[in-house]
This record gives structure tokens, sequence and C-alpha cells, in this order.
């Protein structure tokens, strides 16, 4: 068999991205709505916990940091959950205004960020409400990404987000974020950041719709505000052994 990268997320699937805070996970679902948009392929985006013009500003940042032409921003469709309560509450409101965004745009993929928003006061609902919106996203046939928050107490690079693992086993492939701050010189050493800087890392933990890289990759946060994979963990150590 022949073994080559997708290039990319494989196409019309449901993917979890999932990590603690301030490891990313808007900047990586806004760096994707771009990407997108930037082939022509139109995003519906919806915000439920920035309202939509502060998502807007990120944006054009990205836009900006990207080299990206202004007119990409026109293929991005924002609906603002933030601040408006009753699509967070309310999952047929929030469907009827997001089939009105894809029957107006003819967009293929789909932002939500974060789906911890839609159940955060009730996480016992959980499972139903991953399982409702997986479905609408298999239903309108687009590539979805949807961030969730982990709690304090999850382990930084498993697959549990807010709500247990209900987020991770429903969609089709879930992708880790995380960061750890060098406190160590051993910690030092094995990742190559001086003491007291933050190291990133992104895995995907798994995917039901291609095979995958099983290996813990360095993410890189640039000063532009983007996020770039870096080597796996331990990649220069293998390649100087003799």
């Amino acid at each position: 068999p022949v073994v080559r990268p997708l290039g990319g997320l494989p196409r019309l699937a449901a993917v979890h991205v999932t990590g603690t805070s301030d490891t990313g996970k808007s900047l990586f679902a806004e760096q994707y709505a771009l990407a997108q948009a930037a082939r022509g392929e139109g995003v519906v985006f919806v915000t439920v916990e920035t309202p939509a013009p502060f998502v807007d500003a990120g944006l054009e940042q990205r836009r900006l940091a990207m080299g990206l032409a202004r007119g990409v921003l026109e293929g991005v469709t924002l609906v603002d959950a933030a601040s408006h309560g009753v699509l967070r509450e309310d999952l047929p409101t929030l469907f009827a205004t997001l089939d009105a965004a894809f029957e107006a745009t003819g967009a293929r993929h789909l932002v939500v960020d974060s789906l911890t928003g839609l159940y955060e006061a009730r996480e016992m609902t959980a499972r139903l409400i991953v399982r409702k919106v997986y479905l609408y996203a298999k239903e309108k046939q687009v590539t979805a990404i949807f961030t969730s928050q982990k709690r304090s107490s999850h382990e930084e690079l498993s697959a549990e987000a807010a709500g247990g693992y209900a987020v991770s086993h429903i969609l089709d492939a879930t992708i880790v974020l995380a960061k750890r701050l060098v406190m160590t010189q051993a910690q030092s050493r094995l990742w190559g950041v001086p003491l007291g800087e933050v190291v990133r890392f992104l895995r995907i933990d798994g995917c039901r719709l291609s095979g995958h890289d099983t290996r813990t990759h360095f993410l890189e946060l640039l000063r532009e505000g983007l996020l770039r994979v870096g080597p796996p963990i331990g990649a220069g150590a293998s390649s100087s052994e003799p």
C-alpha cells in the first residue's frame, strides 16, 4: 500500500480540537477558517464565547499575518451565539440560523468555538448536545471543527474534555493542544527550551476516517498570532543516533 499525507483534514470529518486555556484552540479554528475561505470554500463560524466583533478583529489580524487578500474575510460568515443566549441554549434555533447561513452562502465548512459553551452549565447533557451537533454537520455534509475546553483536573495530553470523553467518542477525530512550563534542567534539555519558557504540543489522539501521525509534535505560537506545527518530540535525538 502507498502511504502519503492527506495534506489536511479528511473531507466531511467532524474534528474535535481540545486543550486547556491559552493553548491555541481559537487560533487553530480561525486559521482553519481563513485557509478554507482562501481556497474559495465558504465557512460558517459559530462563536459561542467571544462576541462577533472581537472575532472579526482577530480574523483580520490572522488574515494580515497569513498574507491573504482582504476579500477572503467575505468567505467567513459569523454566527454570534456569544451575544445571543437563545442560540446557545436552544439547539433548534441555532440549527435554523445555521440553515439560513448555509443556504445563503453555500459554505462547505463549519466551525464552532466552542462546543463547551453549549452545555457549560449542564455538563450532564454534553453527550446529547454533542451528538445533535455532530449529526447536523453530517446532514449538511460539511467539514467541521469543534473546539472544546479541558477542566483543570484533566490530563493535558488526553482526549478528555469538559463533558468527559463523550465529545471525543462521538466526533470523528481529536486533536489535543497542550502547554507546559519548563521548570527543570531535564525538561530544558529534553525540549531544547530555556528554563521559565512555555513549550507547546500538538497530538492527534485518533481519527476514524484515516490513518494519522501518532507522535506528539511541538507547536509554535508565532508573535504574529499564528500557530505552526513543529517536529515531533525526540526527532533531533533520534536523528543523531548512529
